[in-house]
């Protein structure tokens, strides 16, 4: 029992699978080695002289095949036009590789991951990269889209030709079948010729008898075996070329599927993700911004508070007099009156002598002005 395996087989492996599905049961050999051994004893057993009985055995051998190898020559060349279409429509430069590879091309073109949007610089602000970008993704987005459509047909012509490529191998298996079961059978009768005509040297026999087995039987039935043969190569090949076709078209069906359900989802998702996560940055950058300018008013704040502050209560305390400056101008006020009663008591003496002085030039100047009313020229 072969162990459990993902791999895709090689062509060789596929080569083999084939050849053994064409070999003929354990109940078929022994049918044919039966038939074989019949068929070479009734041909030793010919008899010369009836020209009837020779033409039956040579018309038989002649015959041998011929209607499977023209069947199977007319299926070759059918085959061989669709195995070419086929391999057209899934091969390197098919519809679907192209369009897997055009995918593939605008998936790289459209990778978030190596587009800057936060392009700094003169040329950041002149050119918008998150709406130059979404521009591109929506202009290649239509594109995908034709793409993706273009698969899923693609992906449709691939399933329609695997049915139809499986049941031409289904025929064709069961022609190289047929083309094995003759080549059993025409090598058993040559063994059993071969050895009975050999019997037939070793005991003398006729020798025409054994020259018109060798000449007119063997001769021509190896010539159908080693058309058998090559006929048999040829259909093992086209089976082989239609198995490795059919599996490598599920394959592109898988890789058309796993674009279609993975690949572009993943691209708009990530198209998605990446417009949120810039609009989160921008947010984060307003954010952190208004946090900086609130951050510097708090720290203004602060120490314009911790400044004035000290000064205030500074002020405040000292809005009131010190007492050396309370007791400095007491003793300056007190210094003053001292001054002033002293002054006061010093002018008395001198403004009694003035108060006396302007009454004596009072009472003269009173005289006077008598004299003069008494005067007769008043």
């Amino acid at each position: 029992m072969s162990s459990f395996s993902l791999e895709l087989p090689t062509e060789e492996e596929v080569k083999e699978e084939v050849k053994a599905a064409i070999l003929p049961t354990t109940k078929e050999e022994v049918v044919i080695a039966d038939t074989a051994e019949s068929r070479a004893k009734q041909i030793m057993d010919v008899d010369l002289d009836s020209f009837e009985q020779r033409k039956e055995y040579t018309d038989v051998i002649n015959a041998f095949g011929v209607e499977d190898m023209k069947a199977a020559r007319n299926k070759n060349a059918i085959l061989q036009k669709r195995v070419g279409y086929f391999e057209k429509i899934g091969g390197e430069n098919g519809e679907v590789a192209k369009g897997l590879e055009d995918l593939t091309i605008k998936m790289r073109d459209l990778d978030p991951s190596g587009i800057d949007f936060v392009k700094h610089g003169a040329l950041g602000k002149v050119f918008n990269p998150v709406r130059r970008y979404f521009e591109k993704y929506k202009s290649a987005d239509r594109e995908i889209s034709e793409i993706v459509a273009s698969l899923e047909k693609g992906k449709k012509t691939l399933q329609e030709d695997n049915v139809t490529l499986e049941i031409e191998e289904s025929e064709m298996r069961e022609m190289t079948k047929k083309m094995q079961k003759n080549i059993e059978l025409g090598m058993k009768l040559d063994d059993s010729l071969t050895a009975a005509v050999s019997n037939a040297k070793a005991d003398g026999e006729d020798e025409e008898k054994i020259r018109f087995v060798e000449e007119e039987i063997l001769f021509p039935l190896r010539q159908r075996i080693e058309d058998f043969q090559q006929i048999q190569v040829v259909d093992q090949q086209g089976i082989v070329a239609m198995e490795i076709i059919r599996r490598n078209n599920r394959e592109l069906i898988r890789s058309v599927e796993r674009a279609q359900n993975v690949t572009v989802t993943a691209l708009r998702t990530a198209v998605t993700v990446a417009g949120a996560l810039y609009n989160q940055k921008i947010v984060l950058e307003k954010v952190n911004a208004l946090n900086a300018t609130t951050n510097a008013m708090i720290e203004t704040t602060s120490r314009m508070l911790h400044e004035q502050g000290t000064e205030v209560q500074r002020q405040a305390t000292e809005a009131s007099l010190s007492p050396e400056t309370l007791q400095a101008s007491y003793k300056e006020t007190m210094a003053a009156l001292d001054d002033l009663s002293k002054y006061r008591r010093d002018a008395l003496p001198r403004m009694r002598a003035t108060i006396e002085t302007f009454r004596d030039l009072a009472e003269h100047g009173e005289a006077e002005i008598a004299k003069l009313e008494k005067s007769p020229n008043w």
